[in-house]
This record gives C-alpha cells, structure tokens and sequence, in this order.
C-alpha cells in the first residue's frame, strides 16, 4: 500500500481530462500539454476513470471511426446530416533550390509557400475527414476530384455538402456541393 507513483493530478483534474477525451477526441499529448504533465500521466488517468464513470452507469458509446473519404460520405448519407467541407493552407519553409516542383508550393491565395489539406465536418464541427497534403498550387476542386469526391457523390447517396466557392462544379456534375459563399 502507498507504493508506486503518486498522482500528479488531483481526481479532479484527472476526471475532466478523461471527460474532455472521451466528448472531443484530444489526444492524451495535447491534454498532457494543458495540464503540464506527462503523457503517460494522462494516459494513466485515463485507464483509471474510464471504468469507474462505466461502473456509474455513464458509459460513452464509442465513436464513429471513418478512415476513407467513401466512408465519410457513407456516413453522412445514412445520418441525414449536412457535411462542411473546405480546405486549408499551412505555411511551409520554401523548398530546396534544386527540387524540380518547387514552383508548386507557391499558393495561388495566399502568395506563399504552402500545402493545402481538405478538411470535412459534420455540422457539430466534428471533423471526419483530413485529406493529405497536397502542394500550395493545387485548385480545391482539383483536390477534391483527385481525392475522388466528385465521383463518390455522383454514384452515392443523396446528401448535402456545404462548399465555398472554390468548390464550384457545373450542376450537371454533381447537385451535392453546394456554394455556401
């Protein structure tokens, strides 16, 4: 008794981080950054309250896991809900002077080097889907239609995807994106 490690978090604190992990899906090294500990900690608090909120009666369903843009579509066509989907530009250090496509990098928004990513989200705000990265110069619907959404709304189920206006295809492509802005 009394052996081992002591606890760096207070019951407390260790029932809110297992609450935000299960709710929002943070990953125990973001949490480990926010309450300053280890990630292992986190890890422990988790594995050590988990069953006691199930024992309580307050079990949480697990989440729905989508690994493939076919899946999330799937997904949103079965539930009924409105899909969000944009993409996203980081920032990156400009390549090597002797790659061949460094050109590429250069966002046509922005005017700086970048890698762009989609992203879809329910309507919760709950992503469900990060593409790869692609190079800065990259179209958002050429993005799209590499990744093959395009062709998944065209043969799959009737649903709506909330788009901005670098989403726009001709009507008789596809009605399942629709401009948002």
């Amino acid at each position: 008794m009394g052996a081992g490690a002591k606890h760096r978090l207070v019951f407390v604190d260790r029932l809110l981080a297992t609450l935000v992990h299960l709710r929002h899906a943070v990953t125990h090294d973001v949490l480990a950054c926010w309450f300053g500990v280890d990630r292992s900690t986190i890890t422990r608090a988790v594995g050590e309250v988990r069953p006691l909120l199930a024992e309580r009666g307050c079990t949480i369903s697990p989440g729905v896991r989508l690994r493939t843009l076919a899946e999330v579509i799937d997904h949103l066509g079965t539930s009924g809900k409105t899909g969000i989907i944009d993409g996203t530009e980081i920032r990156v250090r400009r390549p090597a002077a002797g790659r061949k496509d460094r050109d590429k990098f250069i966002s046509g928004k922005s005017k700086q080097n970048a890698v762009k990513t989609m992203v879809v989200t329910d309507g919760d705000g709950r992503i469900l889907f990060c593409s790869p990265a692609q190079h800065g110069s990259c179209a958002d619907i050429t993005h799209a239609r590499q990744l093959g959404l395009v062709r998944l709304l065209d043969g799959g189920p009737a649903l709506e995807i909330l788009a901005d206006a670098r989403y726009r295809i001709r009507p008789r492509q596809h009605t399942g994106l629709r401009p948002n802005a």
